[in-house]
């Protein structure tokens, strides 16, 4: 049977990947990724859904940019690529019914894609949020979204995982959700097939 990438609150833990304040000049549509992995941030608190946070060698990078509005948040520091170093892995273990990981942040190329196999490889879907993702060159971001396709991952919007997430307009966070969507619209830069996308 395919797998449908459905989303459920209960099930779900947002990564929120290295978006510090030194790759503020050299990322990509940087404002246009925080401010998307922001509302995704804000939604995913609302609905009761976990957030973690990593930092790349925070003493040579610096720390995560205020306006993801983690401050209150423990960050993970790391030096591998990939996110899941044993502090994440022993959040996600204390965790045991978690199906899905939703994935924002820098560089596609490197941390969203090695965090994403090792997702992959522990039997998680992973949702990585494109308007919520970047790299330093446009070309590495499209083929890296690419391949993560390639690899299982589902490719969304930060508009359609909280969507996902909430399910009916009944739901009682329906409006402070709705707020969020129609606050901030992801800029065309990062839209897929546009420039910079695949």
């Amino acid at each position: 049977m395919a797998r449908l990438g459905r989303l459920c609150p209960s099930r779900s833990v947002l990564l929120l990947c290295d978006l510090q304040e030194r790759f503020r000049p050299i990322i990509h549509c940087f404002p246009q990724v925080v401010s998307a992995a922001a509302r995704v941030r804000q939604g995913c608190q609302a609905l009761g859904v976990p957030v973690l946070v990593t930092e790349q060698r925070p003493e040579v990078l610096g720390p995560t940019v205020p306006e993801l509005g983690v401050q209150d948040l423990p960050k993970h520091p790391k030096t591998s690529f990939s996110m899941l170093v044993p502090p994440v892995q022993a959040e996600l273990r204390a965790r045991p019914q978690l199906s899905a990981a939703i994935l924002c942040g820098i560089e596609a190329q490197a941390c969203i894609l090695q965090t994403t196999l090792d997702l992959l490889e522990q039997g998680l879907d992973v949702h990585v949020v494109v308007d919520a993702c970047s790299s330093r060159s446009p070309m590495d971001r499209a083929v890296a979204l690419g391949r993560l396709q390639q690899s299982g991952a589902f490719l969304t919007t930060s508009e359609s995982v909280l969507l996902l997430l909430l399910r009916d307009c009944a739901h009682p966070c329906f409006r402070q959700v709705l707020q969020l969507i129609k606050e901030q619209v992801p800029g065309r830069e990062l839209l897929m097939g546009g420039p910079g996308g695949l």
